[in-house]
């Protein structure tokens, strides 16, 4: 009976022992569990692109959550965790939009000294950009956020800060130009600055209305010969 006894508590102790074992194997290595919300590759400056194509198609109205998340490749519970709501996300799009903006204008115009060719640089550059796909899908900060500034005070300033941004490049490159010679001493930089943005406006709107690139490329050859005279 004695034997029995140690015999029965030496097979507990070994099965406590190999079950110990297990556990610690099955958490500690096997079985760790995978990181839930977003994807361990999660690229926001990929996510952002593929959610201005959906907002550029659908607008900031038109577009789900569903939809968002599908371009994204995120589900939706870690998209909200990764940019917050729907207008939040719009407005990290539109900030990574205009961020592109801003680095093709310091190539392709602030680098330039020749005014005529800075302003024809950024209106094909920008043509490039909205005829990127078919059809033209045209400019997320022109063509979406003014649908949306009235009801979404946040776009609207982020918007004004945008053209503000834009205005403030050109005005510098119109008075340098005008420093060098390049443009009459009559001309005001910060008047042309905001008339050559309102040719960028009009090309964004038309490229959006389906006009031809190539129409929209000779328009702007046009205004670029009348206000860099």
């Amino acid at each position: 009976m004695f034997v029995l006894r140690i015999e029965l508590a030496y097979f507990c102790t070994v099965s406590q022992s190999i079950s110990s074992d297990k556990l610690f194997m099955r958490f500690g290595t096997q079985m760790k569990k995978r990181p839930r919300g977003r994807p361990r590759k999660f690229n926001p400056e990929t996510a952002l692109t593929n959610a201005i194509s959906v907002f550029l198609t659908k607008g900031f109205s038109g577009a789900s959550l569903d939809d968002l998340a599908g371009a994204m490749e995120m589900n939706r519970p870690s998209l909200y965790r990764a940019f917050g709501d729907k207008e939040a996300l719009y407005r990290e799009a539109l900030k990574q939009f205009v961020g592109q903006m801003r680095g093709m204008m310091d190539q392709l115009v602030v680098a330039e000294t020749d005014l005529k060719t800075a302003i024809q640089n950024l209106y094909n550059a920008s043509l490039d950009v909205y005829f990127a796909e078919t059809p033209a899908q045209s400019c997320l900060l022109f063509c979406t956020a003014p649908v949306e500034a009235l009801v979404h005070p946040e776009v609207r300033e982020d918007m004004n800060i945008a053209i503000g941004e834009l205005d403030a490049v050109l005005e510098a490159k119109f008075k340098h130009a005008q420093d060098d010679g390049q443009l009459a001493d009559h001309f005001d930089p910060a008047a042309m600055a905001k008339m050559a943005q309102g040719i960028l406006h009009s090309l964004a709107i038309r490229a959006r209305a389906g006009a031809p690139k190539s129409t929209l490329r000779e328009m702007s050859s046009h205004a670029v010969s009348f206000m860099c005279t």
